[in-house]
């Protein structure tokens, strides 16, 4: 078996794994559970978990009902340590972390590389941090799935949603787009500029750019999904580093929302 290992672990969260259990606990046990319907997607931050953790757990939250339900989760995040042109899956057939092992959808992997835009470079993997940070969260609320990881690079809002669309699936399917919003302004800038882009969002623009989010490949493809063109978004939570970890003079925007 073909593995990616774990690049950030000990650097965005712990990499002892009973310290990781507790740390993502006290996360989610720090958001209130609130009645909503079964999210189909969510948007969540990917920083280190003491800078956008809560945030994240905001989201994550949601999953907690549907932890026997949800089978399959489709991942799209920005590259950060390569420069890309379309969007890129692995060949390996797990990705790890030191809560264990995820397996890939091997089947649903190699039906995107059928599309336009895909290719298949397991470089664009190896150290990208979007989408690692997502399992520890993934692995703490859900029993038991798979995992269709894409990262995007610049890549065309209608190639993007055609991929996300053909991997789209029913109840057991959980679409999650990995970004963080503005980076490296003061905090009185970036609240101004994040709200503006959260309202965005909510309203289901598909025009941003990376400057707004890093991830707006993805979130511009996400919004013009034929599956979502029904969904309403809902903000869950925002923030930036230097409500969290950080000093307020060159935060780092954090936001997350789930489409309904």
């Amino acid at each position: 078996m073909k593995v990616r290992e774990a690049a950030v672990a000990g650097l965005f969260y712990e990499a002892d794994a009973q310290h990781l259990q507790q740390h993502i606990a006290k996360l989610m046990g720090g958001v209130q559970q609130n009645i909503t319907p079964p999210p189909q997607a969510l948007i969540v931050p990917h920083a280190g978990y003491i800078y956008s953790g809560q945030t994240a757990a905001r989201a994550y939250r949601l999953l907690q009902p549907l932890r026997d339900q949800i089978r399959r989760v489709v991942l799209f995040g920005p590259a950060h340590r390569v420069y890309l042109q379309g969007m890129a899956v692995p060949s390996v057939d797990a990705f790890s972390t030191p809560l264990g092992r995820v397996r890939l959808d091997r089947e649903s992997l190699q039906e995107l590389t059928a599309l336009p835009g895909v290719s298949v470079c397991d470089e664009a993997h190896r150290e990208e941090h979007s989408l690692e940070v997502q399992l520890p969260f993934l692995q703490s609320v859900l029993t038991d799935f798979t995992l269709v990881p894409v990262v995007v690079g610049y890549c065309d809002t209608p190639t993007v949603s055609a991929a996300i669309d053909r991997l789209w699936g029913g109840p057991e399917t959980m679409v999650v787009i990995s970004t963080d919003l503005s980076h490296f302004h003061s905090d009185i800038q970036a609240r101004g500029l994040d709200n503006r882009t959260c309202e965005r969002l909510v309203a289901k623009d598909n025009t941003l750019v990376g400057a707004e989010a890093c991830g707006a490949f993805a979130l511009n493809g996400l919004m013009s999904t034929g599956h979502g063109a029904d969904l309403r978004v809902e903000l869950l939570d925002m923030c930036n580093s230097g409500d969290t970890a950080g000093s307020r003079e060159r935060v780092v925007g954090y936001g997350a929302f789930a489409l309904y």
